[in-house]
């Protein structure tokens, strides 16, 4: 797991949230990213980085089966939050809410299946390969350069994290909210099913 030590990486000025953010209240950038049935009888909430690896092993090797036979089958909701631990995660996911929703999922599981080209790769241009892959999913240039420059998006992004951070007590990435329950880690398969089971009404 990664943890908030890699907040170090972050700019001081982008940690803290800006007053000015309470207008961007109604940006729909910044509305829940979620997936499964609105109604569905359990809510699982997932704290993650781009950059992390944990991250992105849960994407890789978990979520195809926890979306097929879990959120699909109706029996969970996803629900996505942004907690990046460093600059480039950050940016990443802001252009990742700059995708409309419907699009948004399939964009960040096509970042965490190429996470070793554009996150850890040396000399790379995190950046241009970013961009390379919001291309594929349809972002025009002036978009991506527009989000990845918009420091207020970023920086609400920031606030969320904290709210995550106060409510949920996470310090680590991935982790996940079922229940009453807090797991950290790439948990596997059959624990978050376990955690479903248990959460869900009787």
């Amino acid at each position: 797991m990664l943890d908030r030590r890699a907040l170090l990486l972050l700019p001081p000025a982008m940690v803290v949230a800006a007053p000015a953010l309470q207008a961007q209240s109604d940006d729909p950038r910044l509305a829940e990213r979620s997936l499964g049935r609105a109604d569905a009888p359990v809510t699982a909430i997932e704290y993650f980085s781009l950059t992390c690896s944990h991250c992105g092993a849960f994407h890789r090797d978990i979520w195809p089966r926890v979306k097929r036979e879990l959120v699909e089958a109706g029996r969970v909701r996803m629900v996505f939050r942004d907690f990046p631990l460093d600059q480039v995660s950050l940016r990443a996911h802001a252009v990742a809410r700059s995708f409309p929703p419907e699009r948004y999922e399939p964009f960040i599981s096509a970042l965490f299946a190429t996470q070793d080209r554009w996150a850890y790769a040396r000399g790379v241009d995190h950046k241009a390969e970013i961009g390379k892959i919001a291309a594929m999913a349809g972002m025009s240039t002036d978009t991506f350069n527009a989000a990845w420059a918009d420091d207020a998006l970023a920086r609400a992004i920031l606030e969320a994290r904290q709210k995550g951070e106060a409510e949920h007590q996470v310090s680590a990435t991935p982790t996940f909210i079922i229940g009453t329950q807090k797991l950290p880690g790439a948990i596997p398969f059959e624990r978050f099913e376990a955690a479903v089971r248990e959460a869900t009404p009787r």
